[in-house]
């Protein structure tokens, strides 16, 4: 079975965008400079896999799924300890283009404003003190009265990579008021999910990653592995992201299931990329 990508304006099954000979070249280089500062692997404290291969693989998929720009104003939601900014770091114009990360624990932080921020001045790094039972349960902000510190109509392009995977459904909704609020008319969101569609739920083929056993919570939206904390993996019954989406004013432009779910894919997770309508959400 191929990888399901869905259009707005094509409810079918379309193929991914081609690879780009220019994108490809740069990838490579990014994967084999060796001056790039990367951290101890013992300080990784979110996702797994190798970090630069991972990064380097993100920034693909933000430059081909989502036509993230040099120029473009950036806001990395959770960015941890700089997966995605790393990369970024050699795609972002200097002059133009600009990086905001935020993230709830200070080690990541630190250790991006220590070794990314001095050599890339238009990268910025601050700790937000969200309230998260895994990553932050001492947090004094709760996550349904997030406000970031931004200005509306700030950026071009959010990303949220493995966010919604670790969210209760409500603070979904505050998260993703707050990305259409950041956004301009046009700018986009690229996001990472766990739908669990009947292809998920089902496993007839007995090839879904085996450390997602989802269980569906009473009536849903949620599901959580059972032997796991709650927030540990978060899926979502299919169509929920896609209205929330709506209900924040973003458009769907492309949904992209991912291999998690035991089929063939491009990626992982599944991938949401959405843009904010001309008006208010």
């Amino acid at each position: 079975m191929t990888e399901t990508a869905l259009r707005q304006d094509n409810t079918h099954a379309t193929d991914l965008p081609a690879r780009d000979e220019r994108v490809e070249t740069l990838l490579g280089s990014i994967l084999r400079n060796r001056f790039l500062p990367e951290p101890n692997p013992d300080s990784v404290f979110v996702g797994d896999g190798d970090f630069r291969a991972v990064g380097v693989e993100f920034l693909g998929h933000f430059i081909r799924l989502a036509g993230l720009r040099p120029e473009s104003r950036v806001l990395d939601i959770g960015c941890g300890i700089g997966r995605m900014a790393v990369p970024l770091t050699q795609y972002l114009d200097f002059e133009k283009g600009r990086y905001s990360g935020i993230d709830p624990v200070e080690g990541g932080i630190a250790w991006c404003r220590r070794f990314i921020t001095p050599a890339y001045q238009n990268f910025a790094f601050q700790r937000v003190d969200i309230a998260h039972e895994l990553y932050n349960p001492s947090g004094k902000i709760s996550g349904n009265a997030l406000k970031l510190p931004y200005a509306d109509g700030h950026f071009d392009f959010v990303i949220m990579t493995s966010i919604v995977t670790h969210l209760p459904p409500d603070e979904v909704l505050v998260y993703l008021r707050e990305v259409g609020r950041l956004l301009k008319p046009g700018g986009r969101l690229f996001m990472t999910a766990f739908v669990v569609d009947d292809v998920a739920a089902a496993n007839e083929s007995g090839r879904r990653d085996a450390r997602l056993s989802f269980a569906r919570d009473g009536e849903g939206p949620c599901w959580y592995v059972p032997e796991m904390p709650r927030l540990a993996a978060v899926g979502f019954d299919e169509g929920f992201l896609d209205g929330a989406l709506e209900r924040a004013g973003l458009k769907i432009n492309l949904k992209s299931l991912g291999a998690w779910r035991g089929v063939s894919a491009e990626h992982y997770q599944d991938i949401f990329v959405a843009e904010r309508r001309g008006s208010g959400p």
